[in-house]
């Protein structure tokens, strides 16, 4: 029998390898899921697949190693769900036999979050944090950045740039919004999960929002792009950004919200925003997708991902403000909903 894309003999293999790895001793009854790929939303996910095994009986393990991990675990059957925050392209949707099914689950925004002593309100004009990471704008004193910050001790002090090491959907959702708003870093750079950045020596690599987060709060100087959720639980300053419509917005539920709420869904359920409208629309917002099989899985792991999808679009919601997320709109949620029953 087939489940997903691989054997139930490696399922088990993975399953068993999964509950070694948290030692924990499952009951032969209690269904098991296993999962993995996104850091954007795993304090989010971890929050809500720990309340839902405690109601349910039914252990998630989730491993938070980015996108482009998730994707790859996912295509090579070794995981019943995996976590996008750049769903899947056309070509990664056709390498999985018998389809995809691909729910939005919440929405967050990218920030730029910085180490700078001394200041903890900062501005940054929406043509000059693009040259930041093109290299081209390396002091914080640089007048391009004064000029926005009237009254603030901009330190004469190297500004070191924190990127991901590893394929990331936060990097998508951040280079394809840099590319939007800027032809030199669209042509340079790109946008994508990995892109060539600057081989510049003040430019460092870390894996995941984790390792972004820590390297940031460990570099004096440095600026980096991780989700609002970690440095709202961090306590990591962020930026304020100039938004299309030239007002600088702070993330937030409510500049997240108006940033989605032109958002239209193509026939997999995605929808990417890349340089919202709107007054008070945060400029890098997203949604982040969870990745199911159509088919080939058996009844009780299907029956235990459409509860476990369920608890996420109701009780799981609920939680999304608090921890530094966007809750979704109604109209996704049914659209959620309707596309859960897909999943055969």
């Amino acid at each position: 029998m087939k489940i997903g894309n691989f054997s139930k003999g490696a399922k088990v293999a993975a399953v068993a390898t999964a509950m070694l790895v948290s030692g924990t001793v499952a009951q032969a009854q209690d269904v098991q899921l296993t999962g993995s790929g996104a850091s954007f939303p795993f304090p989010l996910y971890s929050a809500w697949f720990k309340d839902f095994g405690q109601k349910t009986g039914i252990e998630v393990n989730y491993q938070s190693k980015g996108s482009g991990a998730g994707i790859e675990d996912f295509t090579n059957g070794v995981v019943d769900f995996a976590a996008s925050d750049a769903a899947m392209d056309d070509e990664e949707i056709a390498k999985i036999d018998g389809g995809v099914v691909l729910l939005p689950m919440t929405a967050g925004e990218v920030v730029l979050a910085f180490n700078l002593d001394g200041v903890s309100d900062l501005k940054l004009p929406r043509d000059v944090y693009p040259k930041i990471f093109l290299g081209e704008v390396t002091k914080w004193n640089d007048p391009a950045i004064a000029a926005a910050n009237d009254g603030v001790d901009l330190p004469d002090e190297d500004i070191t740039v924190v990127v991901r090491a590893d394929s990331s959907g936060t990097s998508f959702n951040f280079t394809n919004h840099l590319a939007a708003i800027s032809s030199d870093f669209e042509s340079t750079v790109g946008a994508g999960k990995t892109v060539p950045w600057p081989k510049a020596s003040n430019f460092i690599a870390a894996p995941g929002n984790q390792g972004i987060t820590a390297t940031i709060k460990q570099t004096p100087g440095a600026i980096g792009y991780i989700e609002y959720g970690y440095a709202k639980q961090t306590n990591t300053p962020y930026a304020m950004l100039e938004n299309q419509a030239g007002n600088y917005v702070s993330a937030g539920a409510d500049a997240g919200k108006a940033a989605l709420a032109s958002a239209e869904f193509d026939d997999h359920n995605r929808a990417f925003i890349t340089d919202p409208k709107g007054e008070q629309a945060y400029p890098i917002s997203t949604f982040t997708w969870l990745l199911f099989y159509k088919e080939g899985q058996d009844a009780d792991t299907v029956a235990a991902l459409k509860k476990m999808v369920d608890y996420g679009l109701t009780t799981g919601q609920e939680m999304s403000d608090k921890l530094g997320y966007i809750p979704l709109p109604e109209n996704v949620i049914e659209l959620d909903r309707k596309s859960m029953e897909e999943i055969k």
